[in-house]
């Protein structure tokens, strides 16, 4: 349940900045979140998130590999919402029910190349961006190139936005992400 001190905005409700935004994510997706009728709340936090989920999209991560930093980022921070969201999301990507058990129990994922993109990312995540080389040197040897280390940037400072938004206003799973429920491992 969210916390009462914030409003799941509704189209009419949400402040006039957000609306235009809330239209457009409820055309794209058939219905609108409940995660962003609570982060209309600033229309500058849902513009900034949607922006930089947009740009996130466009790097040079195939899909399945973006979700693997996405759903590493999401259990990092427990974010069950982002972790339902983007099982969803890794199914119709195709990825494998091993990778996404993998990545929502965390454990050693079946992918040698996905490993190392996973390692990476916590090592981002742990170092706060200042990677020690022997990590870095062990991403690029499992063929990663550069580049992508920094599109992990790019994915774990967007989808660090969207997780803490979601743990601030504890965004409550829509109905159809019920089946895909995860809580952290105790």
């Amino acid at each position: 349940m969210s916390r009462p001190v914030f409003t799941a905005h509704t189209p009419d409700t949400a402040p006039a900045a957000a609306r235009p935004v809330m239209a457009a994510v409820q055309r794209k997706q058939g219905h609108l979140p409940t995660a962003v009728a609570l982060m209309a709340e600033s229309p500058e936090l849902l513009k900034g998130f949607l922006a930089a989920l947009a740009v996130f999209d466009s790097t040079d991560l195939d899909p399945v590999s973006r979700e693997v930093v996405v759903l590493t980022v999401a259990t990092r921070n427990e974010c069950h919402l982002c972790v339902a969201m983007h099982t969803v999301t890794l199914e119709r990507q195709g990825g494998t029910p091993e990778l996404i058990a993998a990545l929502r129990d965390g454990t050693e994922l079946p992918d040698a190349r996905l490993a190392a993109l996973r390692r990476f990312t916590l090592a981002v995540l742990d170092h706060r961006g200042d990677v020690p080389d022997d990590e870095l040197g062990a991403f690029l040897a499992a063929g990663w190139q550069p580049r992508h280390a920094l599109d992990v940037v790019l994915g774990v400072g967007t989808y660090t936005i969207s997780t803490f938004a979601n743990r601030l206003t504890r965004a409550p799973l829509d109905p159809p992400l019920a089946a895909y429920a995860w809580e952290p491992a105790a």
